[in-house]
């Protein structure tokens, strides 16, 4: 199979879907790897460690996909690159489709056959391959708080851990999976007071007993939730619906509650956000004001580190691309994991929760394949 991997488009975004590695180990498994000039030296790859691997460097992204039968990325297509999408093309990349219809029509439409990174799941409901990028996003949220509280800017001047005679600053957490552990080994380190609130109390017990202490957890409900949030002066939302919509669990009142240079690091904007008053960002203008709070409410938040994130993505991916490269589509047949992220396939939506969050006919896969 000829498997292929262009320069990311989105504002800011420096990672690739493949390594140099990646691409000799496609090579070495009877396969063949195209590369558009330039793409990985965002994430410090250059063109040469493509061409040492045995990959064959191409100066567009349109000579990349016309000639690839899989298509390995790492954002979602932007309109730019809708012509690039064609039948009989696998696309293998993050997609985040639920609050995204137009991306979703563009796919049904070109009759690519897409797979999305964060709907690969295991039997155990582990998501091997969003798990990575959600630890970098919690580390970073953390880390971005704590910088925008500072001054100058309209943060309001705090530091988030306690010196001697004056207290901490006070984060909430939503959410108690992969970002929000992350999150909360930053803001503990950092000595913030820190508050997680989450529905799951098993995962509430486990990082009471991971921070030995060292947060406060509460079983989330709009009353403790307001009551949390209000004179907060950081909120990191890690809350996940895997292929949803990111439920509007902060109302713009409880956003006022918190008060003027106060901040918000929506991790879950990908999938709309749970603040009423998120909307998405680019790393180039990562944040707004509303409500007299700074929102942080970037997209792509593990592109600011793409070295790093480029090399823990592809680390995780490249098996499930070494198995579609020799199966194919048989591929989601043999194994269930790649099955569950698959979105859409010969023109035919199949990932239930995507229908239903646009109202759009569900086709199981069996079918579709």
């Amino acid at each position: 199979m000829k498997v292929g991997a262009i320069t990311e488009t989105r504002v800011e975004e420096y990672r690739v879907g493949l390594t140099p590695m990646g691409a000799r180990a496609l090579i070495q498994a009877g396969h063949q790897v195209l590369i558009q000039r330039g793409a990985g030296l965002g994430s410090g790859f250059p063109d040469e460690d493509y061409e040492a691997a045995g990959a064959t460097v191409v100066d567009t992204a349109a000579e990349v996909a016309a000639a690839v039968d899989l298509l390995v990325k790492v954002k979602e297509p932007l309109p730019p690159e809708y012509p690039l999408l064609r039948s009989g093309l696998i696309l293998f990349t993050y997609l985040h489709l639920a609050p995204a219809p137009d991306l979703t029509r563009a796919l049904l439409q070109s009759g690519v056959d897409s797979i999305a990174y964060e709907m690969v799941r295991r039997p155990d409901g582990s998501l091997p391959l969003l798990f990575p990028m959600s630890q970098v996003a919690g580390r970073m949220a953390a880390e971005v708080g704590a910088h925008l509280l500072k001054k100058p800017g309209p943060g309001r001047g705090k530091l988030l851990g306690a010196i001697t005679g004056v207290a901490p600053a006070r984060a909430v957490v939503l959410g108690s999976g992969t970002v929000a552990t992350a999150a909360c080994r930053v803001l503990v380190a950092l000595g913030a007071r820190t508050t997680v609130l989450s529905r799951d109390l098993r995962r509430l017990f486990t990082l009471e007993s991971q921070f030995r202490g060292r947060l406060s957890t509460r079983v989330i409900n709009p009353a403790a939730l307001a009551e949390e949030l209000e004179g907060a002066d950081l909120l990191i939302s890690g809350v996940l619906v895997s292929g949803g919509i990111a439920p509007k669990l902060v109302s713009r009142e409880m956003v006022r509650s918190m008060g003027p240079g106060a901040v918000i690091v929506d991790v879950s904007v990908d999938q709309g956000g749970v603040c009423e008053t998120s909307r998405p960002t680019t790393h180039a203008e990562p944040t707004y004001v509303e409500e007299g709070v700074v929102h942080y409410c970037v997209a792509n938040m593990p592109g600011a580190v793409p070295r790093t994130s480029t090399e823990a993505l592809t680390a995780v991916t490249l098996p499930y691309v070494l198995h579609l490269a020799d199966r194919g589509l048989d591929a989601l047949r043999e194994d269930p994991a790649l099955a569950a992220g698959a979105s859409t396939i010969r023109g035919k939506l199949v990932s239930r929760p995507v229908a239903e969050a646009q109202g759009l006919p569900y086709t199981p896969l069996e079918q579709a394949l």
